[in-house]
């Protein structure tokens, strides 16, 4: 794989900033492979005994790029496990002490750290509500994970870079899992066993990232939209371009662009396309063709029918991959992406400035 030879990475190497970032991206489909290998069946074992306890309704807890996987599990949740199921607003139990009627929820914790004080505040609350309560966390050992019933190791190893790279992955397909066990049909491993070879491949094709980052390493702003299971994809992009290159970069559903934000779009500030393989990708088709109208500067990251007629993109190798899986690879380029435009603008990807990396929010 080339994206862990030092030869072919001059970032892993350490001879310039972004080797951190650069090293723990590159770490993510051994990260996979472990889920799918040690993890998936204790992920199993807690989805039938939450599965036990029949809840009529999900909440999703979370900050940052944990929430931006909370997200991605809210369409996991309402598609294919037919439970409604929201994402919650902290404050109102840690600023206003709000309490809720939570039996017969499950409510679900998303954290890299398990560390910030809000999220185990209204866990802890939650869990004294009545609700069966999970932490989906990279640290056992955390507050979250003992505030919560039950706890989910995405088994994603050290993560000392600090925008987060291979918990967000592995966040996802731990997510994912859970969603299908709870399902009853199996644990998903099997639909998710393509993924490691495949994120390896996405990985190595680096100098492809590099073409577009030299493009875009100017842009004063960027537009990043989805539908679907593609959706939380943007949101992730387009923090990991805020935190890492400063560019001010704005993540909207497709359906939201065409409610008022699509009068911005110019021919010259880039727009982001993640277009699923799928239903989500057929969605956005109308906003693809209006967004073309405007002459935007359109880069999609899909399958390769779709590459064709933009600006320019990043095919995905989406054959044969269910749609609900595909948010794992979609953000892949878009993480080199944002390393690559940070470095070609001469600044550290590992230290964005004001940034630490368990955020204490209350």
């Amino acid at each position: 794989m080339t994206a862990t030879n030092p030869a072919a990475d001059p970032g892993a190497r350490g001879d310039r900033p972004g080797r951190t970032m650069s090293g723990e991206m590159a770490e993510q489909p051994a990260v996979l492979r472990r889920i799918l290998d040690e993890g998936a069946p204790r992920i199993r074992e807690t989805a039938e005994r939450i599965a036990a306890r029949n809840p009529r309704f999900v909440l999703l807890t979370a900050r940052g790029t944990s929430d931006n996987a909370a997200l991605y599990a809210k369409y996991l949740l309402e598609i294919r496990l037919g439970r409604p199921c929201g994402l919650t607003s902290m404050s109102t139990t840690t600023a206003y002490q709000a309490r809720q009627d939570l039996t017969d929820c499950l409510v679900i914790a998303v954290s890299q750290s398990g560390g910030s004080p809000d999220l185990v505040a209204s866990t802890r609350a939650a869990r004294e509500a009545g609700a069966v309560t999970l932490a989906v966390t990279n640290n056992p050992g955390s507050p979250l994970a003992e505030a919560a019933e039950f706890h989910i190791d995405v088994l994603a190893g050290p993560e000392k870079a600090l925008p987060a790279t291979k918990t967000y992955t592995a966040e996802l397909l731990s997510l994912y899992l859970l969603v299908e066990g709870l399902r009853g049909g199996g644990d998903g491993a099997g639909e998710a066993k393509a993924l490691p070879d495949l994120a390896e491949s996405v990985l190595a094709r680096r100098e492809e990232v590099r073409q577009l980052a030299a493009r875009y390493r100017f842009a004063e702003r960027m537009v990043i939209t989805s539908r679907g299971y593609g959706y939380p994809t943007a949101k992730e992009a387009a923090l990991k371009l805020m935190e890492t290159s400063y560019i001010p970069a704005l993540s909207y559903s497709g359906a939201d662009l065409l409610h008022g934000p699509l009068a911005m779009v110019d021919n010259v500030s880039p727009v982001i396309a993640i277009v699923p393989d799928g239903r989500g990708g057929q969605a956005l088709q109308p906003v693809l063709d209006r967004l073309r109208d405007r002459g935007a500067d359109l880069v999609v990251v899909g399958p390769e029918r779709q590459v064709a007629d933009a600006s320019a993109g990043f095919v995905l190798p989406t054959q044969g991959v269910p749609e609900e899986l595909q948010p794992v690879l979609e953000i892949l380029p878009l993480q080199l992406l944002a390393y690559e435009v940070t470095i070609a603008r001469g600044q550290d990807p590992d230290a964005p400035r004001a940034l630490a990396k368990v955020t204490e929010t209350r």
